[in-house]
This record gives structure tokens, C-alpha cells and sequence, in this order.
């Protein structure tokens, strides 16, 4: 192999799949990257065995092509001391390359492309849709706070993407809150689904750039492919049932509250400071025109709470809730107004935007009440 390439293009070319690099694997080959050089694009591959990411960067010259696995670290270490100028790669023998710049160079070791596992694919039997690229971003950053770490469901540990003929929606729940978003913007011929982990779902949407039009999604039971700009991402999907969330969603909570978000969300912040720390316990009385939020840790002798002008409209009641999760879901709404919806102090509040704000009917949250 043997090629002048832009020290800064090469960068951001590893940089784009180093998230992908295990930091320590049982197959020590995972722990570099592969560079296979044809005619002049240079394709640079990372996979920690569930996550695959392979992206390509044009070479300004190309001599001579052919494959070789590169250590991650060495390489990444050495890029990020250069200033940007051409950069030679150079194989000087069966075992070590150069890596030569302006008024230097290093001679590095790699190892055989031929020990690299080889990438995981659909079959022929995969759903191909197009998912316009923001809105991708944004239901997963709509989404994803709300998976589980959880060893013995694994399914609640990533973003369930249902497919419909009409919509498509991303759903993530941790069994005390969940969170759907929906878009109109992706359809099916048919319905389809799958469930992808949080750690995939969150390296795209750090990856997706802003000018990104269109993300090809390409999946089938097993894994699923996200193409996208000159950049391939291949993962595992989680294997199972996702559970019927459509079910645990209320239809006739007829107690609604309309409030300002950043009033709510600023207010919880507050409060919450004297809430106890092991169950972060604060409660809403709800009446006429106000909201009251009350919290205490009668332990430490604290307690704290605010009274807040709203909107109100149903009987008066008291809910109690976990206030991280409620500041999660506020915190991740992008709207000024926002509305709850309850039943009673018992059963979980629909958290949504406001029916005035944009793009309203995107965003559903729901949230468990909890006890002191």
C-alpha cells in the first residue's frame, strides 16, 4: 500500500468510525483500524463485533492499493499532533508501515487484513426504507434518555422503531416513563419493526451531520445498516418482543393541565433540592388556577415549595413523581407550552406540547406517579 492523503481529511475519516473501536476486545484485531485502499478512495473500517462502521476519504495520490489493519490508539494519537498537511503511507515491509509528513515520520506495525472478522449484512430478505436525516436525529435524541440498562429485558435497552403504512414511530421506556415520537415523513408498504441499542442509536446521532439529506436503513431480524454521506454503520439488533406500549398509553385522562415548560422544568429543579435523595419524592397539588409543588426529607429535616399560576381544568388532586424523570422528559420537549394530562393520583400522566406549538403531535411522554 503506498499513498498521499490530507492529514486532516484522514482524521476526521477515523474520528467518524473511532467510536466503534473497543477499548479492550477478546479479539485483539478489533482493536485497530482497517484501511483498504482502491484506486483513489481510502476505506477505513473500526467494529467492536456488534457495531461496524466503515466510512471512505479521498486520497490525493494512490500508488499502489491494498489492505492492512492499523493500530487504533497509535494512529489516532499521532493525527491529533499534526497540523494539516499531506500525509505518505507507506508499507516497508511484511510486518510495519511509515507514516511520513512534512519534516518527519514514524514507523508504525500492522497486521494482515485477512484477520479481520468479516462484516456482518442483511440478507436479501431486508426492509429498505428512507429516514430523512434530521428527523432521525431528532427522534432519537427525543428517545433515548428514556431506554433501560436493564440485564433481564434486554428489548427496553434500545429505541423500538414501529413501522407503519402511514407514520413511523420511535418508542423507548424504562418501565417508569416512556417516551414516543412520531413522525409522518417515513412509511411502509407494509408494517415492519426493530429495536436498536442505545449505544448505536447514540453514535448516529452524533455522526449525522447537519447538511445529512437522507439515512438508508436496510434491516431484517438480525441487524440493520444505516448508510448515509460516504458512511456505513452495521449493528446487532436486540433480539425480542418489544412490549404492546400503544396499550399503557391513557386515552381519557380529563384533568389538563397547560403550563409554561421552562416555569415547570425551573420550578421541579427547585423544589426537588429538598426532596429525598433516595426517592427523589415530590408532589402536585393541582387546583383551580394553581399548581402547587411540594417536596420534603423529613430525615434532614427539609423540606421546600412553590406556587405556580396555570392553566387547570378538573377536579383537584394530589400526584406524587420521581422528579428526575420528570425533569427528563421536560428537559428533552422542545416547545414553550407544554400540557399534563391526568386521571387520578394513582394512574400515569400523559406528558405532550401544547396543541398550539409546532409540530405538536410528534412528541408523547408518559410518566408513572410514585409514592413517598
Amino acid at each position: 500500500m503506498k499513498l498521499v492523503i490530507s492529514s486532516s481529511e484522514l482524521l476526521k475519516g477515523i474520528m467518524t468510525v473511532a467510536k466503534a473501536i473497543p477499548s479492550k476486545s477478546a479479539l485483539p484485531i478489533l482493536e485497530n483500524f482497517l484501511f483498504n485502499l482502491k484506486g483513489n478512495l481510502l476505506e477505513i473500517t473500526a467494529s467492536d463485533s456488534e457495531l461496524t462502521m466503515r466510512t471512505s476519504v479521498e486520497v490525493e495520490n494512490a500508488e499502489e492499493e491494498g489492505q492492512i489493519a492499523i493500530p487504533a490508539k497509535h494512529l489516532l494519537d499521532l493525527l491529533k499532533e499534526l497540523p494539516d498537511q499531506p500525509l505518505s503511507i507507506k508499507t516497508v515491509s511484511d510486518t510495519a508501515f511509515e507514516f511520513s509528513w512534512a519534516n518527519g515520520a514514524s514507523t508504525l506495525p500492522y497486521f494482515p487484513a485477512e484477520d479481520y472478522p468479516p462484516f456482518a449484512t442483511t440478507s436479501e430478505a431486508a426492509v429498505t426504507l428512507e429516514f430523512p436525516a434530521q428527523s432521525l436525529v431528532e427522534g432519537i435524541a427525543s428517545t433515548i434518555y428514556a431506554t433501560a440498562d436493564d440485564e433481564i429485558r434486554p428489548t427496553m435497552n434500545g429505541i423500538f422503531f414501529d413501522i407503519d403504512t402511514e407514520s413511523t414511530t420511535l418508542v423507548a421506556s424504562d418501565a417508569h416513563k416512556l417516551v414516543c415520537f412520531t413522525t409522518g415523513d417515513v412509511k411502509a408498504s407494509e408494517k415492519a419493526s426493530f429495536i436498536l441499542h442505545k449505544k448505536p442509536a447514540a453514535i448516529l446521532r452524533s455522526i449525522i451531520g447537519k447538511n445529512t439529506e437522507k439515512v438508508e436503513i436496510s434491516f431484517d431480524s438480525n441487524n440493520a445498516v444505516f448508510t448515509f454521506d460516504n458512511t456505513i454503520v452495521i449493528c446487532r439488533l436486540v433480539v425480542g418482543k418489544y412490549p404492546r406500549y400503544r396499550d399503557v398509553i391513557p386515552q381519557n385522562n380529563m384533568n389538563i393541565l397547560k403550563i409554561d415548560r421552562l416555569q415547570l422544568l425551573n420550578s421541579v429543579r427547585r423544589v426537588s433540592v429538598c426532596a429525598n435523595k433516595g426517592s427523589n419524592h415530590i408532589k402536585f397539588n393541582l387546583g383551580a388556577g394553581s399548581l402547587e409543588i411540594t417536596a420534603q426529607d423529613l430525615g434532614f429535616s427539609l423540606a421546600a415549595y412553590e406556587k405556580l399560576q396555570c392553566e387547570y381544568e378538573g377536579d383537584d388532586l394530589s400526584i406524587g413523581f420521581k422528579s428526575t424523570f420528570l425533569v427528563e422528559i421536560l428537559s428533552n420537549i422542545d416547545c414553550n407550552e407544554i400540557v399534563l394530562k391526568f386521571a387520578d393520583g394513582t394512574r400515569p400522566a400523559v406528558i405532550v406540547p401544547s396543541e398550539e406549538e409546532e409540530g405538536s403531535e410528534k412528541i408523547c411522554g408518559i410518566l408513572m406517579p410514585s409514592i413517598a
